[in-house]
């Protein structure tokens, strides 16, 4: 008489992770092709777009209030972009009209003033594409962000129940050393299985910080949890203190404005400056470090129309909680280190995007053995 196999917990984690792949396995493919894609976005679109060419030696650097008197016959100018690169362009962000809610981008030779406002390419088109496929499936958004928050989720408990798989039952070092590498001189159904769990299990811990970070998107309630979690408020947009002008008669012009911030912070970084859109409203000015541990961090300060100092907030004097709850988009997409950390995730995304194909290739596998033995 032939004994049943008692259905372990390891069996059951094993279902769990083998019936929510198959069943999420092109959701997940579409999602994490398209994040593979995105990862790289503004640098491929750099080179390929148009350039203006920019030579420090032949003049002088033109006043910005120049600059913006020339701008305005395209619209309100908004914000002000100052690299730190001598020979780089600015950018100025203006309004060209109502509908334009988050304004366009007029790159500027800050020595002629020549400008360059950028044209739509097809390759804007496709990143469009693949951002609406990352977001929500080329579905209405009402109908494609559950669903891919839904598959997220999944994305998470898969790579928990890899984790578990991975492990081997006796822990032992030569049980272990498997896992870590991929036998490429095995057959191709072993080196499939090898893909799958060792390159799974070198990426989890990057897929579980996407997915945790991700899930801010799709779902209100997992936001504002997270945000009870960590006790500070995610996305906050509309934070912090409210300041209006005192209208002074002694308007400071925006270059006092920027040599009171190097004052103020005094460290080599690119500057953003938004500028009043009302006489009650004050000047915001933010300035990145560029020998900061990342990129997409900075410091602000709020000053009045004579460059009296509202208020200064220090990134790195910020409580842990908050510092963590502003950088939960660049978490998610890479650039918190810049290159070297999109470079760690397009790595990423690359073997989050094979793990439902060599999982499905892995389960046909085990079909065909079953179909044989019976």
């Amino acid at each position: 008489m032939i004994k049943k196999k008692k259905y372990t917990f390891k069996k059951f984690i094993n279902d769990v992770h083998l019936w929510l792949g198959v069943g999420s396995g092109i959701i997940l493919f579409l999602v994490c092709l398209s994040g593979t894609l995105l990862v790289f976005e503004n640098e491929i679109k750099d080179v390929f777009k148009e350039k203006l060419t920019i030579n420090p030696a032949e003049s002088e650097v033109q006043s910005i209030t120049q600059l913006s008197q020339k701008l305005s016959v395209n619209g309100e100018v908004k914000r002000l972009t100052i690299p730190v690169e001598k020979d780089a362009l600015y950018e100025f962000n203006i309004k060209t009209s109502p509908e334009d809610r988050r304004g366009t981008t007029f790159l500027v030779n800050p020595y002629t003033s020549e400008t360059l406002l950028p044209k739509k390419t097809s390759l804007d088109e496709f990143f469009s594409t693949m951002f609406k496929m990352h977001r929500w499936l080329l579905l209405d958004v009402p109908v494609g962000r559950p669903i891919v928050g839904i598959a997220t989720i999944i994305f998470l408990v898969l790579s928990v129940t890899g984790i578990i798989l991975w492990f081997p039952k006796k822990y032992k070092w030569k049980n272990f050393k498997p896992g870590f590498k991929i036998k490429f001189s095995a057959n191709w159904k072993r080196i499939n299985h090898d893909l799958h769990n060792t390159l799974g299990f070198y990426a989890c811990i990057f897929i579980i910080i996407m997915a945790l970070t991700g899930l801010n998107w799709s779902f209100d309630w997992y936001r504002e949890g997270a945000s009870d979690v960590i006790e500070a408020k995610i996305f906050d947009r509309g934070g912090g203190p409210k300041f209006k002008s005192s209208i002074p008669k002694n308007e400071k012009s925006v270059e006092e404005l920027i040599e009171i911030s190097s004052q103020e912070l005094n460290y080599s970084g690119k500057l953003r400056i938004t500028f009043p859109a009302t006489s009650n409203d004050i000047i915001e000015i933010r300035k990145y470090n560029s020998n900061n541990f990342s990129p997409v961090t900075s410091d602000q300060l709020i000053l009045d129309r004579d460059g009296k100092v509202l208020h200064k907030e220090i990134f790195n004097e910020k409580p842990l909680n908050v510092q963590l709850a502003s950088v939960i988009k660049p978490l998610h997409t890479g650039e918190i280190y810049g290159s070297f950390s999109k470079i760690i995730y397009f790595i990423t995304c690359l073997i989050a995007t094979s793990l439902p194909v060599t999982g499905t290739i892995i389960w046909l596998n085990k079909l065909k053995k079953k179909k044989k033995k019976s």
